[in-house]
């Protein structure tokens, strides 16, 4: 007989609700102190149960843990009264340069120049003040350069699980994204775009 952890998906959900970051598996069970495979049944039951059209919000991995979100089809026509204000929003170059970094992490600020063909000092700084990126170690390289990679908060910004769940790149993307970094920086990454004023 299949055991459905009715009671501890509710313990589960408010968790969950109380909670304003992300919690992994191991975190619920220190938590609520249900055992990690009651945990993981308890958040199988509560998609189930959420998944009903009378139920507004779901679990949904993001961030490296769980999080109660509003179902997709729900927060299409609310984000732009409850989503992030005008202000906070990225810049088309903004987005342009954390994809960069996305899908090529460990990355430096030269090969992030030399794909997009302008200066990243600007975006760089930017991103890292809105910590969506952040230095993750040095290349082995002259001058050793430092690396940049995604963070917590990027995962969170755009609803991912993990890195692995950014969207496909095409053959294209991903022979550009090569063949750019691999060719150093552009001549002119210094006297591009005022990136600053891109943000």
């Amino acid at each position: 007989m299949e055991i459905r952890f009715e009671k501890e998906a509710a313990l589960i959900e408010t968790v969950l609700f109380l909670e304003s970051e992300p919690l992994d598996e191991a975190s619920l069970s220190r938590i609520t102190g249900l055992a990690g495979e009651v945990v993981a049944g308890a958040l199988e039951i509560l998609g189930e149960n959420c998944s009903a059209a009378n139920r507004g919000l779901e679990p949904v991995r993001s961030g490296g843990g769980w999080i109660l979100a509003p179902k997709a089809e729900l927060w299409e026509s609310l984000k732009d009264r409850y989503g992030k204000k005008n202000e906070s929003r990225l810049s088309r170059a903004a987005l342009e340069t954390l994809s960069i970094v996305a899908y090529s992490q460990p990355i430096t600020r030269a090969e992030v120049e030399a794909i997009r063909g302008v200066s990243a000092d600007g975006m760089v700084r930017y991103l890292l003040e809105r910590d969506l990126i952040k230095e993750v170690g040095k290349k082995e390289a002259p001058g050793r350069p430092v690396q940049y990679g995604t963070t917590r908060e990027f995962l969170k910004y755009f609803r991912l699980g993990s890195i692995a769940d950014l969207p496909r790149l095409d053959e294209l993307e991903r022979e550009r994204f090569k063949d750019e970094s691999a060719k150093g920086p552009a001549p002119d990454a210094g006297s591009g775009e005022g990136e600053g004023s891109d943000a």
